[in-house]
């Protein structure tokens, strides 16, 4: 019984018996090897057979890991220090200065997509170059024209290359030789096209954005060559073809055997022999699927009566006559793209309206127009956006037209409208939508039958923001010197202590390239000529010249009409007051918002708020910071004002007959009113923070016209302070007659 007791113990217990001798035989094993190892790594070995023994037992151990031979280990009894003798480090030369491409697009290797090289002559560049120019400059990044020779004066812009010959191979040569050595590092894919071609640019654009890079690519229309001798196809110039980055990169090194060895009539042909001599690259008019379509267009022929399939889809059309007919052309397919663009619109707003049903909110997500941006929606009372009523008379649009034409659109053929009047117009900007109308029409309704009806309709339409564009400007730079003009009266030279104060600390202690002169109306003001001097004593490099003059009415155009004369044409003026403070900033900002012959810049400065109104009850703040309750941007106030002088002159002489017709007209406009209805400048108005003024109360002087008498008094009123300020004054007006 015991014994089988015993075993029965046995049998169970084993297995865990097992298990842990295992387990520290192992573990002693593992040690060992793990020693070993280090004590080799140590080089602390008295026999070099340990070294074999633990070489053996370590296998595949890596080399780092392995002590050498027995021979290359000295004994701990042999071992002596080695002295390292000093040596002085030599001093590191200054780094390198690190020169940083200009643009990140160069750093990173972004090259823009497509160059259009369009190879015109002497006689066509002015007629057909131009007509091209009109048709797809515009849609492309870049556009050169290269000619054999051309006139003294070139067409308004457009870029011309002159190659000073007028041989068609030696101008092909040219023109891919001036291609490699200023754009191909540039761009992606080259176009070459005769300027009596007329290129659909947009469809051009939408075929390279879908062909790859990295293809040796030379596409167009495939030719045999002259005689059918060389075998390959070239492409012929007079449809235009696409040249890949890659493809001409491989050609580069060949060129010049090309115009050494090759000889042609043509220079299309020219070319494509040099393609496929040296880069083995056939013409092929599709690749992968992508089809390079064209049209051979009739003598004589109108776009509009063409009616094939195969014209409406042809990226180009040769040959092109005149430019009447390039024009022709560039409607056709102009409204063609049009058209297309509606229906996909109409089958987008389809899609977003069968959606819009399995929305949480059902079709109220699907906002009017569909696809257009929701309205804005005021968060408080003061955000309400407010309508701006109009008739027939008060302005020009054709929203009425637009209107009219959608009514008939959507009620045709049942019912025919006819626009009898405009009774009422409303419009507001909604500065996320655009621009909103809202007509009441009087119509009148004609059916199939002939019955007419007289009714009103009001339509709403939305003319969304488009897609925001980069608009080329003239350059301009920040070290044009400014001429500050501030006129100032009796009443005003109180003020001048502080500006000048100011004006000094930001602008003489700087050496801003500005000039500043005092413009006296009625008398000469001694007290400031005093000022005056004693600053150019603090400066001596500085000279503050003043004019005087005698007026009943101190007109801005008056005035300005006595300064431009003592100054030359390229004077860029800032029309100021006193009471402006006036920075670096801002003066930076005036040269550049101020172009000569093209924009005129009136700033909207920033205007404090009445300190008794803003800090009712409170200490006054040393500095104003630019936020809603301190202040506002005065809109009412067009004091400030940078332009050129030649601009002034330019419009000021444009009022000559209407001056004549009536003197008064001088005293009635002010500077801003005069660039707007006299000139074709761009008027530019914006909020500027870096112009800030102290309150005041502005005296409105009620000789002016009536519009600028009004304006002055708003300005004061809004001056105040902001209508939540206001609206606790008359509540603790209120309280305190109450008590």
């Amino acid at each position: 019984m015991r014994f089988a007791a015993f075993v029965s113990v046995l049998r169970s217990l084993g297995p865990v018996v097992i298990g842990i001798s295992l387990g520290f035989t192992l573990s002693l094993l593992s040690v060992s090897w793990t020693e070993e190892t280090c004590y080799l790594g140590d080089a602390d070995i008295e026999d070099g057979s340990v070294g074999q023994e633990a070489l053996l037992l370590n296998g595949a151990r890596k080399p780092s890991s392995l002590a050498g031979s027995s021979n290359d280990v000295e004994s701990e009894e042999d071992f002596e220090p080695k002295i390292i003798p000093y040596k002085q480090v030599q001093q590191q030369s200054a780094p390198k200065k690190l020169i940083r491409a200009k643009y990140v697009s160069s750093e990173l290797g972004i090259r823009e997509r497509l160059f259009v090289g369009v190879l015109t002559s002497k006689n066509t560049l002015s007629t057909l170059g131009v007509a091209v120019n009109r048709t797809i400059s515009h849609h492309l990044d870049i556009t050169i024209f290269f000619t054999g020779t051309r006139n003294r004066k070139v067409p308004h812009g457009m870029f011309v290359v002159s190659h000073g010959d007028e041989r068609q191979i030696w101008n092909m040569y040219q023109t891919v030789k001036y291609i490699l050595e200023h754009y191909v590092h540039e761009y992606d894919w080259f176009y070459l096209v005769q300027d009596d071609v007329y290129t659909e640019a947009d469809r051009i654009k939408e075929l390279v954005e879908h062909l790859s890079v990295n293809r040796q690519l030379y596409m167009g229309r495939p030719e045999e060559f002259i005689g059918g001798e060389m075998e390959g196809k070239y492409c012929y110039g007079g449809y235009g073809f696409l040249l890949s980055r890659t493809l001409l990169l491989k050609l580069q090194p060949f060129l010049e055997n090309c115009r050494n060895d090759i000889l042609s009539a043509r220079p299309d042909e020219w070319l494509g022999r040099c393609i496929i001599d040296y880069t083995g690259t056939n013409c092929v008019s599709q690749h992968e699927g992508l089809h390079y379509y064209h049209y051979e267009l009739e003598k004589n022929s109108d776009p509009s009566k063409e009616a094939s399939e195969e014209f409406r889809r042809a990226l180009t059309v040769h040959p092109v006559s005149d430019p009447e007919q390039m024009y022709r052309l560039h409607r056709f397919f102009t409204e063609l793209e049009l058209q297309r663009t509606y229906e996909e619109i109409a089958k987008l707003q389809a899609e977003i309206k069968n959606v819009s049903v399995e929305a949480f909110d059902g079709n109220r997500t699907a906002q009017w127009p569909v696809g257009v941006t929701p309205p804005f929606e005021p968060k408080t009372r003061f955000e309400v956006l407010n309508w701006e009523h109009f008739t027939e008379e008060e302005i020009y649009s054709c929203v009425d037209a637009v209107a009219l034409a959608e009514l008939n659109k959507k009620y045709m053929p049942v019912l025919h409208m006819k626009k009898q009047a405009l009774i009422n117009g409303y419009r507001r900007f909604d500065p996320i939508r655009g621009m909103e109308y809202m007509l009441d029409l009087q119509l009148e309704a004609v059916s199939q039958k002939g019955h007419s009806r007289s009714i009103t309709k009001r339509v709403h339409l939305v003319r969304p923001l488009s897609k925001i564009e980069i608009i080329p400007m003239p350059y301009v730079t920040e070290a044009t010197r400014v001429h500050i003009i501030i006129p100032l009266t009796t009443k005003l030279k109180n003020y001048v202590t502080h500006f000048l104060e100011v004006f000094a600390t930001n602008a003489f202690e700087t050496s801003e390239n500005a000039v500043l002169t005092f413009l006296f109306i009625y008398d000469p003001a001694e007290a400031v000529k005093t000022q005056i001097t004693s600053l150019e004593r603090k400066y001596p490099t500085i000279k503050i010249p003043w004019i005087s003059v005698k007026t009943e009415t101190p007109s801005q155009i008056k005035f300005m009409d006595i300064i431009s004369k003592k100054h030359p044409v390229d004077t860029l003026f800032f029309l100021a007051t006193v009471h402006t403070n006036i920075n670096s900033d801002f003066l930076n900002r005036c040269r550049m918002n101020s172009i000569n012959n093209w924009q005129v810049f009136f700033p909207i400065h920033f205007q404090d708020y009445n300190p008794e109104v803003a800090y009712h009850n409170q200490p006054y703040p040393t500095t104003i910071d630019l936020i809603r309750d301190a202040g506002h941007f005065d809109r009412m106030s067009f004091d400030e004002a940078c332009f050129y002088n030649s601009d002034y002159m330019s419009t000021r002489t444009q009022m000559v007959a209407d001056v004549q017709e009536n003197e008064e007209i001088l005293e009635s406009l002010d500077v801003y009113e005069m660039f707007v209805k006299y000139s074709s400048l761009h008027v530019f108005r914006a909020t500027e923070p870096a112009l800030h003024q102290q309150y005041r109360y502005q005296s409105c002087n009620p000789r002016l016209s009536e519009e600028i008498y009004h304006r002055c008094v708003q300005s004061n009123l809004e001056s105040l302070g902001s209508r939540s300020q206001l609206a606790m004054l008359l509540f603790e007006q209120e309280q305190g007659n109450a008590t």
